[in-house]
């Protein structure tokens, strides 16, 4: 005979009893857990592709005139030696470093003061400057050119560094000032307020508080902004007649000729043109990927 008991406890027991196992789902590996061979090939394979073309420049430049060696030995430093004294790269690198350095710090130093305005304050054509900003890159710089020419040639600059190095800040002072007025907005406003009433005005405000912050994105724009004046070949052209004056790009291109090409010298010239540049990312790699307020506000 059943009992109540008993009756009631069938249930309780079902309820309690482990559901029956699930079949085995296919396990997917992780991507830590994927062969590796997947992963390094592909990487080997773009590496390989990408290091080819600086071999060869390195290749051409080392070995003897005449060669066809695929292996730079003897090793000869002739080539180097030719177009830093006899084709005038000496006085082309030390223009480019002018050109570089000054480019630079105006750019940098107007951004910060235009993305500071941008970042901070508003004001009633600021949607339109921003605007107008943002389509002053889908400008090419071959556009820039006569009116540049007619505005230094009037002011008389035509044939001087200090053309080259006002149009070349001009053209990067739009990406530029976008780029720090980004930047500042991730700094908290609060600090600023907390150094005004600790006593500081704005400007020292800026900078004791909110420059120190701002390393990273002045070292990035900074970067790009010799970078690009370093390598461009446009304005340098069209502005500066003297050899004297001529920066490495333009050095560059008088080692080709209708006639013929010394790809030696050539190679040479582009190692020479490339050093600067890689030791600059080299240095400020990590404050590429640094945080734009990285331990600004604890707690």
């Amino acid at each position: 005979m059943i009992t109540k008991e008993a009756t009631e406890a069938a249930p309780a027991a079902e309820r309690a009893a482990p559901a029956p196992p699930h079949p085995a789902k296919r396990h997917r590996p992780a991507w830590d857990e994927v062969p590796r061979w997947q992963i390094y090939l592909p990487l080997g394979v773009y590496l390989v592709f990408t290091l080819i073309p600086f071999y060869w420049i390195l290749l051409f430049s080392l070995r003897p005139a005449g060669s066809t060696s695929l292996v730079p030995w003897p090793v000869t430093f002739d080539h180097f030696e030719k177009v830093w004294t006899e084709r005038s790269f000496g006085t082309y690198f030390g223009n480019s470093v002018l050109v570089g350095v000054a480019t630079l710090v105006m750019t940098t130093l107007v951004a910060l003061a235009g993305g500071y305005a941008l970042a901070r304050f508003d004001f009633r054509i600021k949607r339109g400057f921003m605007l107008a900003l943002l389509c002053s890159q889908f400008v090419p710089g071959a556009l820039l050119l006569v009116p540049l020419f007619e505005i230094f040639a009037n002011l008389q600059m035509i044939n001087s560094l200090g053309s080259v190095i006002i149009a070349e800040t001009v053209f990067q002072l739009p990406l530029s000032m976008i780029l720090i007025s980004n930047f500042i907005k991730n700094v908290p406003y609060s600090l600023e307020e907390a150094a005004w009433v600790d006593g500081c005005g704005r400007l020292r405000a800026f900078r004791i508080v909110v420059l120190p912050l701002l390393r990273p994105g002045i070292i990035a724009v900074g970067s790009f902004a010799f970078v690009h004046s370093w390598n461009h070949f446009l304005f340098a052209l069209m502005f500066l007649n003297n050899q004297s004056k001529q920066t490495i790009p333009v050095g560059l291109n008088t080692l080709m000729s209708a006639d013929s090409v010394d790809l030696g010298a050539l190679a040479a010239g582009g190692i020479i043109a490339a050093v600067p540049v890689v030791i600059v990312f080299a240095f400020i790699q990590k404050w590429l990927i640094t945080g734009f307020s990285a331990g600004a506000v604890k707690g």
